[in-house]
C-alpha cells in the first residue's frame, strides 16, 4: 500500500506538464523512497523498532526535507511518512519521538524553498501535521491496546471455562463412582454376605446330620460338599464385590495422598486379613505436594495393585511403599503370595493379548501422565508391582494394554 501511494505521487507529478527540473528532483526523491522500501523498508514494518527500521525512518525524514525543499507540494508525503513512523516504532514513546523529529525536515524544506521567511510556515505546518498524527496515532494505539486486553481476557475466560468443565466432568465421574459403589455394597455385597451366612449354617446342619446318621448317609456327605462349594464360591464373589467397591470409590479430595493410601491399606487389611505395611514417609513434609492428577493416578494404581493381591496372590502379608526422587514418584506394591509365575513387565505403551483389564486400565491411566508400570516376581516368593510417575512430563497417547504373564488379571 505504501509503495502504491508513493508511485501514484510520482505519476501525478509527471502528468502536470511542463515538468520542471525541481519536479524531476521530486520524482528522484520518490524513487529513492521506493528503492529503500523494496530494499529493506518493507521488512521493518513489524513494530519492533529495529535498527533497519530506524534507518528507513531516517530515509523518509530526509526525503521530506529534500522533497519540500524542491517543491512545497511534496508536503503531501507527510500523509505517508507519519503513519509509517507509527508502524515502524516498537512503542508509543518511540513513535512520539519520531513524529516530533519530523518537524525538523518540514521546517528545513520550507526554509530551503522560501528562504528564512519560510521557516515559521514550515514550523507551523510541521507542528500541525505532528499534532494530527499524534492524536490519530494515539487513538489507533488505544484501540489496539483495548483489543489486546480483550484478547487476554477472552483467553483467561476460555481457560477458566475449560477448568470448570474439567472440574464438572471430574465431579460427575466421582458422583457416578460413589453411586456405583453404594449400589454394589447395598445390593450384591449384602446378598452375597447373606448367602455366605446361610451356606455356613446349612454346612453346620449337614455335618451334624451326617454325624448322627453315621457312614450310611452318602447323600448327606455329598450335600455337605456341595454346600461347602457354595460357601466357597459365595466368599470369592463377596471378595470380588468388595474389591470392586474399593476400586471404584471416589478419591476424597479433602485428604492427602498419604492419608488416602493409609486408609486404603487399613481397609484392605481389615477385609482380607492380609497384613499390610505402609511406608509413606516420602510424602511427608517438607516435600512439596504432588499435582492433583498425579495423586489420583497413584491412588488408583495402589487400589488396582491391592485388588490383584486380594484376587490372585493368596498372600499373608503385603506392603505399600512410596519413593520420591527429583524427577519421579515410584509406588511399589509387593506381597508374599504365589507370584505371577514368571516376570511380567511392561512400559506404558506395550501391548499384549494376555493383559488383564485392570492392568490394561492402569497402563492407559499411566500413559496419560507419561508413567509406566512393571509387574514381576519377587524373591524369594510373591510379586512386586512398580509404578513410576514422572513429576513433569508430556502426556503420551494411551496404549490398549500392559503385558502380564500367566493370565494375571485385574
Amino acid at each position: 500500500m505504501l509503495a502504491v501511494s508513493v508511485l501514484l505521487a510520482a505519476i501525478m507529478t509527471l502528468l502536470d506538464p511542463p515538468v520542471s527540473g525541481e519536479e524531476w528532483g521530486v520524482v528522484g526523491v520518490i524513487a529513492v523512497v521506493l528503492a529503500a522500501y523494496f530494499a529493506w523498508g518493507r521488512r521493518t514494518l513489524d513494530g519492533t523498532g529495529s535498527p533497519a527500521g530506524l534507518l528507513y525512518a531516517g530515509v523518509l525524514l530526509v526525503s521530506l526535507a529534500v522533497g519540500i525543499g524542491l517543491d512545497p507540494t511534496y508536503s503531501f508525503m507527510q500523509v505517508i511518512v507519519f503513519p509509517t513512523l507509527w508502524v515502524i516504532s516498537c512503542n508509543t514513546r518511540q513513535a512520539v519521538l519520531l513524529n516530533l523529529l519530523a518537524i525538523v525536515p518540514v521546517a528545513i524544506g520550507y526554509t530551503l524553498f522560501f528562504g528564512v521567511e519560510g521557516l515559521p510556515s514550515g514550523i507551523a505546518v510541521g507542528v500541525l501535521s505532528v499534532a494530527f498524527s499524534l492524536a490519530f496515532g494515539s487513538w489507533i494505539a488505544s484501540i489496539e491496546k483495548a483489543g489486546a486486553e480483550r484478547a487476554r481476557l477472552l483467553a483467561e475466560l476460555m481457560a477458566v471455562q475449560d477448568e470448570l468443565a474439567a472440574a464438572n466432568r471430574e465431579a460427575g465421574v466421582d458422583s457416578e463412582r460413589a453411586r456405583l459403589a453404594r449400589e454394589i455394597h447395598d445390593t450384591i455385597a449384602q446378598s452375597l454376605t447373606g448367602l455366605v451366612m446361610v451356606a455356613q449354617r446349612a454346612h453346620g446342619d449337614l455335618e451334624r446330620a451326617a454325624d448322627a446318621a453315621g457312614d450310611a448317609s452318602e447323600h448327606l456327605v455329598q450335600a455337605t460338599a456341595d454346600v461347602e462349594l457354595i460357601e466357597s464360591m459365595a466368599r470369592d464373589a463377596l471378595t470380588e464385590a468388595r474389591g470392586l467397591v474399593a476400586a471404584i470409590a471416589p478419591v476424597r479430595v479433602e485428604s492427602t495422598l498419604a492419608e488416602a493410601l493409609g486408609r486404603l491399606a487399613e481397609r484392605f487389611q481389615r477385609e482380607t486379613g492380609v497384613v499390610v505395611l505402609s511406608d509413606l514417609a516420602a510424602l511427608a513434609a517438607p516435600a512439596p505436594p504432588l499435582r492433583a492428577e498425579l495423586e489420583v493416578v497413584l491412588l488408583r494404581c495402589a487400589q488396582e495393585g491391592l485388588a490383584n493381591v486380594r484376587k490372585h496372590a493368596r498372600a499373608t502379608a503385603a506392603s505399600v511403599q512410596i519413593n520420591r526422587g527429583e524427577n519421579a514418584v515410584i509406588l511399589v506394591i509387593s506381597d508374599d503370595g504365589v507370584g505371577p509365575g514368571r516376570a511380567a513387565s511392561a512400559q506404558s505403551g506395550t501391548a499384549a493379548a494376555s493383559a488383564g483389564f485392570g492392568l490394561a486400565g492402569m497402563a492407559d491411566r499411566l500413559a496419560l501422565v507419561g508413567g509406566s508400570a512393571r509387574l514381576e516376581a519377587a524373591l524369594p516368593r510373591g510379586s512386586r508391582l512398580t509404578v513410576t510417575v514422572p513429576l513433569a512430563s508430556e502426556p503420551a497417547a494411551p496404549e490398549p494394554s500392559i503385558d502380564a504373564a500367566n493370565g494375571v488379571q485385574a
